[in-house]
């Protein structure tokens, strides 16, 4: 009997797991769910932070690493490169069974680098070699700067997980980019069929911005429905770009689709349904990436319904409600997306801090 996530996988949507800390890939908990049909792994600054600064599984590896290396960035990237391999190793036959669309574990670059591309290039590229792996894919935030960073990445062939987008402008903005890469690649004659890249479309803070709303307008017909709706309005503009003509020469030369992925899916709103980001957004050449609470959660009762692109009246009405309100959706994702490179920077400065606090004690 297969499983939810085997199923969501039969209809073209790829589950990915949204968290990364040692034990899980020491104990056989990632094994166990690639075998229920996980099919990738993603991190960040914030779930590194969870994973190492605020749990007590690094402690001894920390001091150790101390006693040989120089400084916390050293350490911290030790920490990394070992859960990183480790996970990729895990998501390799994923990798090659897939012929290299999924088995991806996914890295971010330095989130202060977000405002100058020739500094987010030079360390996706080093992140990229450090490492050393063929299924671990860069992430780089969807800023201006990050745009032109994420075509040179493509340029280069290098698998990118483009990061922190909301809204149309984003994914229009960021497929483009993907596109002029592969155009730069085609043009040199590189070959264009290794090149992978997903698109992360932020989903449940969308909601969580709506709601905060309600005190100055009647939201009471959007609750859990804006986010969805925006999504299925940024698959439809997936659909318009990769089935166009310019696609259809890159596609003829062997390139990929770079898909949406559905990132932020666990549920903040406790009066809606646990699994509502990963039910209502089914469908093809998508990815969906779930925090551990959702992934068993979707598990034990979640539903694999064909649901991306069923509701377009339905969503429709609930963007022009939006704006009949008076709701710009395209300045809540500008808000939104600075919040969350804010968040970002200051996870990566509190691990730094707790790995330094932890590291000095082994000269106490």
């Amino acid at each position: 009997m297969s499983t939810h996530l085997q199923e969501l996988v039969t209809m073209g949507q790829s589950p990915w797991l949204d968290y990364i800390r040692k034990d899980m890939l020491n104990n056989g908990e990632l094994e166990r769910q690639v075998a229920q049909g996980l099919r990738g792994v993603t991190s960040n600054p914030s779930i590194f932070e969870n994973a190492i600064a605020k749990s007590d599984l690094y402690k001894d590896d920390i001091k150790q690493l101390a006693r040989s290396l120089s400084s916390t960035l050293e350490i911290y990237e030790s920490l990394v490169k070992t859960d990183i391999s480790r996970a990729a190793d895990i998501l390799r036959p994923v990798y090659e069974q897939s012929e290299g669309a999924d088995g991806y574990v996914s890295l971010e670059v330095a989130p202060e680098l977000c405002d100058n591309h020739e500094e987010t290039v030079t360390e996706a590229l080093r992140l990229w070699e450090w490492i050393g792996k063929e299924n671990v894919m860069i992430k780089v935030p969807a800023t201006t700067e990050g745009l032109i960073a994420i075509e040179h990445l493509i340029a280069r062939g290098i698998p990118v997980n483009v990061t922190l987008m909301f809204t149309l402008t984003d994914y229009r903005n960021v497929a483009d980019a993907y596109l002029r890469g592969l155009e730069r690649r085609a043009a040199n004659g590189q070959p264009l069929a290794a090149v992978a890249s997903v698109a992360s479309v932020f989903v449940s803070r969308i909601d969580s911005a709506i709601e905060a709303l309600a005190s100055t307008k009647d939201i009471t017909s959007l609750v859990g429905k804006v986010a969805v709706a925006n999504s299925r309005a940024i698959y439809q503009e997936f659909i318009r770009i990769f089935t166009s003509e310019r696609f259809a020469k890159l596609k003829a030369l062997g390139a990929r689709v770079q898909r949406p992925l559905w990132a932020s899916t666990g549920t903040k709103n406790k009066n809606l349904s646990d699994v509502l980001y990963i039910n209502e957004l089914v469908g093809p050449d998508t990815v969906n990436t779930l925090p551990p609470a959702t992934l068993e959660a979707f598990l034990d009762h979640g539903t694999t319904v064909r649901a991306i692109d069923q509701h377009a009246s339905e969503d429709q009405a609930v963007l022009d409600t939006c704006a009949t309100l008076g709701i710009n959706l395209e300045d809540i994702g500008r808000e939104l997306k600075q919040k969350g490179l804010t968040q970002f920077k200051d996870a990566f400065v509190h691990l730094m801090k707790a790995i330094e606090q932890e590291a000095s004690q082994v000269n106490d």
